[in-house]
């Protein structure tokens, strides 16, 4: 039985049909908006987008289409042949009938590759040809009602800003942060933040029901052209940011 597939992310990129086709196949490519940084990255995007991956290309009227696919990932990239400088891409995935990443609340893989893909787009159009080393926070206890982690972290209100509208918080330690509300979904927001250079914040929030009692808050923040002593404190400022709001859990990487 063929089970009825589902659209998870469907992405307008202003960027050729070719160079998004190459941050699809390339590992060192890959690695500039796949995942973040962790000692098994490497093998990881080997096995995906090396060892498992079938591809296939087809001319459908004025429109090439490339598709990548997995088992039970698909990911199709086109572009017209009147738009050669603007590229769609649209993943999708099967039923959630019978799958076990799916508790009836999140499900773990589609969230995944939301913000992967959200993260492809921010470094194909802000940040083109430059390395990526990313900052993450995995598992930090959210918070009940009336005490919301992100509240403790300066982003109240971040719910009620609309997409394309500009983001203002002051983190615990005082410091500023400014950004654009780049996506939002039922369960996970992306930020471009504003400072030396352009970063960009995924933050995905588990509800309850998936993980009581008041469900968690993962946090990936992909740097770009930072040098090393920038980097240390951007990632010094991003300790301190979790620790000091209560967040429990953190692991920079």
């Amino acid at each position: 039985m063929t089970l009825e597939r589902r659209e998870i992310v469907s992405l307008d990129i202003p960027v050729p049909l070719r160079t998004v086709w190459e941050h699809l196949r390339d590992p060192a490519l890959v690695r500039r908006w796949y995942g973040w940084d962790h000692p098994g990255l490497d093998a990881e995007i080997r096995r995906l987008f090396v060892e498992t991956m079938v591809e296939t290309r087809d001319v459908e009227g004025d429109t090439t289409v490339h598709r990548v696919r997995w088992e039970h990932n698909h990911v199709k990239v086109w572009a017209a042949a009147h738009e050669p400088r603007h590229t769609r891409l649209v993943m999708t995935r099967p039923s959630h009938q019978g799958t076990s990443t799916f508790d009836g609340v999140r499900d773990e893989v589609d969230e995944a590759w939301t913000a992967w893909l959200h993260q492809l787009q921010f470094a194909l159009t802000r940040h083109l040809d430059v390395e990526r080393r990313t900052l993450s926070s995995f598992g930090l206890d959210a918070g009940d009602a009336r005490d919301r982690l992100l509240d403790r972290a300066g982003l109240v209100g971040i719910h009620g800003v609309v997409v394309g509208g500009n983001v203002q918080a002051r983190r615990p330690d005082g410091t500023l942060l400014g950004g654009t509300l780049d996506y939002r979904t039922a369960q996970q927001i992306g930020l471009r933040l504003h400072g030396i250079t352009e970063s960009y914040l995924v933050l995905q929030e588990v509800p309850a029901a998936s993980h009581p009692p008041h469900g968690q808050v993962h946090a990936i923040m992909s740097t770009y052209g930072l040098d090393d002593a920038t980097f240390e404190e951007v990632e010094r400022r991003w300790a301190s940011w979790w620790r000091m709001a209560g967040g429990r859990a953190v692991r920079a990487g």
